[in-house]
């Protein structure tokens, strides 16, 4: 299994969720089977089945983010050019045909989140800009057509 890198906010991030799903989701979800069970008759139940889909899922979940947890190497950004476009890098960029300024934060894919400006360095506008620095134009090739990005400032 491979590494999975994240900025340390991402780390936790995935802490807090797991500690969720496993101390507040898990109980609620015993509670319900418990109030189901107490219904009677278990085999055409759908409230008592709707509760034990919810807890696998659950359970699904907190084994993900586990795996998740153990494979995740954070990255030190004090240690990592602060002048290239790499991983947990903030990007300040022009585009070139509207003249907008937008602004993203390269992270992994466990971390994007495009409403908070957080694009994956797996994505094709996050692959394209890796290892750029301020000055460079970069022309990135999405479905739409072509994107002219002018990076303007990269900062930790």
């Amino acid at each position: 299994m491979d590494d999975i890198y994240l900025t340390q906010q991402g780390y936790e991030k995935l802490v807090q969720e797991l500690e969720q799903l496993r101390n507040v989701k898990r109980r609620k979800i015993s509670e319900a089977i418990g109030q189901a069970r107490s219904q009677g008759d278990i085999s055409e139940n759908a409230e008592y089945d709707a509760a034990k889909e919810a807890q696998a899922l659950n359970e699904q979940r907190i084994a993900e983010l586990q795996d998740n947890l153990a494979r995740a190497r954070i990255i030190d950004n004090e240690n990592i050019k602060s002048d290239e476009a790499l991983l947990g890098a903030k990007l300040k960029l022009k585009d070139l045909d509207t003249e907008e300024e937008i602004e993203y934060i390269l992270v992994s894919e466990l971390e994007a989140d495009y409403d908070s400006g957080k694009i994956s360095v797996t994505s094709p506008v996050g692959k394209c800009l890796l290892g750029h620095k301020k000055g460079e134009t970069v022309e990135i090739k999405v479905p739409a057509g072509v994107l002219k990005y002018k990076i303007l400032k990269v900062s930790r």
